[in-house]
């Protein structure tokens, strides 16, 4: 069953002050709007808990479209191991 809490990132602090830094370069150059540490990593935590659900969802559709994909081609493998009876 699909659970419908936010989604949490648990960045290390490194990835974090990564994400802080990229994102605040971005809004910096791109819009020209400066944020602090506290503000960005506020937006961090929003985007995660709207837009980073869907690219979760998709991850686990693309994860579930290669495992099919794995266990068709492992069904096709056992089906080319199967013999006939000899008439």
């Amino acid at each position: 069953m699909p659970k419908t809490d936010d989604v949490k990132a648990d960045f290390s602090k490194e990835e974090l002050a990564l994400l802080v830094s990229r994102l605040q370069k971005h809004l910096a150059s791109e819009h020209e709007v400066e944020l602090g540490r506290f503000e960005v990593e506020s937006l961090i935590d929003f985007l995660a808990g709207t837009v980073g659900v869907h690219f979760y969802n998709r991850g686990l559709t693309d994860a579930q479209t290669l495992l099919a994909e794995q266990i068709d081609r492992f069904n096709d493998g056992i089906y080319q191991l199967e013999r006939t009876m000899a008439s």
